[in-house]
């Protein structure tokens, strides 16, 4: 599963209610329905009114609270793709940020809640649910986009999700697009802030760190497992991206 949620609720916070933690591990996904919320990271400070979705990387300090009282649906959720998605939406809206119909991502982030009430949890659906919340996230932009635009990234996110471990040069990402290559590397770059190998690459080391994170599979392994052509080209990716080694990395528990 790209994405799996942890715990999740729908709560009434009380005015003055406040919460810090050192760390989590997981990414926090609020929903503000009523009231206000003010939400700290170790950089900023940030307000959040109704309507508004909050997102928290709760792997590093943090503190969120109301002073006023709120209402909010709230979901800690984690996976290979996790860390990639939270940079790249945190990189394109912020922290706190409206979309222009909340409605969708609300209802979903609901679905999932209830599932957990009635313990009646299918993985694969509640994945594709915190897929489908966080991909209508990266693609949202104030300025009016083309149906055909949106729908084109989605679908190629979605191929890169399920293709990542094999070579996927621009030219086959633009087929399934059905743009030439040029055209398609911009319109990428523009909806997500990320050219199309980046975006491969990011989405191979999400899914190489939790892989050493959680199995024992070898360094080799894991290269190959997820798309890299050769154990070196990993290593150096991998410690440019990370500022370690993937060896380190898994001794550290980062």
């Amino acid at each position: 599963m790209f994405f799996y949620p942890l715990t999740c609720g729908h709560f009434f916070y009380a005015p003055g209610y406040h919460l810090h933690r050192a760390s989590f591990d997981s990414f926090l996904l609020i929903y503000v329905k009523k009231g206000s919320m003010y939400v700290q990271t170790k950089d900023e400070s940030f307000d959040a009114k109704a309507d508004e979705f909050i997102l928290i990387n709760c792997y590093e300090p943090h503190s969120y609270g109301t002073k006023t009282g709120s209402e909010c649906l709230w979901c800690h959720f984690d996976g290979p793709l996790a860390k990639n998605f939270f940079e790249s939406i945190v990189s394109h809206l912020g922290t706190v940020f409206s979309i222009g119909n909340p409605a969708p991502a609300a209802n979903k982030l609901e679905a999932i809640i209830d599932s957990f009430c009635r313990s009646s949890i299918k993985e694969a659906l509640l994945s594709k649910y915190i897929n489908d919340i966080l991909t209508s996230f990266l693609l949202y932009s104030a300025a009016d986009k083309k149906n055909d635009s949106t729908d084109m990234i989605e679908t190629v996110i979605s191929y890169i999700n399920e293709h990542f471990k094999e070579n996927l040069p621009d030219k086959v990402l633009a087929s399934a697009a059905g743009l030439s290559s040029y055209h398609f590397i911009r319109v990428f770059k523009r909806e997500t802030g990320f050219t199309p190998h980046e975006y491969v690459i990011n989405t191979r080391l999400s899914n190489a760190r939790y892989l050493l994170r959680n199995t024992a599979m070898s360094v080799k392994d894991i290269c190959f497992s997820c798309g890299f052509s050769s154990e070196s080209a990993f290593c150096i990716t991998f410690k440019k991206r990370a500022k370690m080694t993937p060896a380190q990395y898994r001794q550290n528990g980062t």
